[in-house]
């Protein structure tokens, strides 16, 4: 079962390496006699099927999730193994369409506009104002 990510980039089943434990999810019973928690594992460093220069861009975007070079997935959510291997599969063609696309463009700094820059001057003379009222001043008499 080949792992499609998006049009350019199918992963061969081989590369996917799955173990299976019992599961601490629901299903009561169940859940102590089935393997139902699944672990996918992904190589990204000894993938075939990816660059060099993307496979640098996903280490680089998924460092927190990645142990020596392996994306590892867990899933154990559902009560049968298809399912957490669905599930598994999904996260896994999920994060890797995440890590793969470009990086977004940094914004432009750009000058403020004429018309915020007389909205921050007339605020900052409102609140003058309203300081200099506050004041107490000595009336003339004194």
């Amino acid at each position: 079962m080949d792992l499609t990510v998006n049009s350019n980039l199918i992963i061969p089943s081989n590369e996917l390496k799955w173990r299976f434990s019992r599961s601490s999810g629901p299903g009561g019973q169940h859940v102590n006699k089935t393997d139902s928690r699944v672990e996918l594992v992904f190589d990204i460093c000894r993938s075939s099927v990816i660059g060099p220069f993307y496979k640098q861009r996903l280490l680089d975007r998924l460092e927190n999730r990645c142990v020596n070079g392996c994306l590892n997935i867990v899933a154990s959510k559902e009560r049968s193994q298809y399912q957490n291997r669905q599930l598994a599969l999904a996260h896994l063609a999920d994060l890797l369409r995440e890590g793969l696309k470009p990086p977004q463009k940094a914004r432009e700094s750009t000058k403020p506009t004429r018309a915020s820059q007389k909205r921050r001057v007339a605020a900052k003379k409102r609140r003058s104002a309203l300081k200099q009222k506050r004041q107490n001043k000595p009336s003339e008499d004194e």
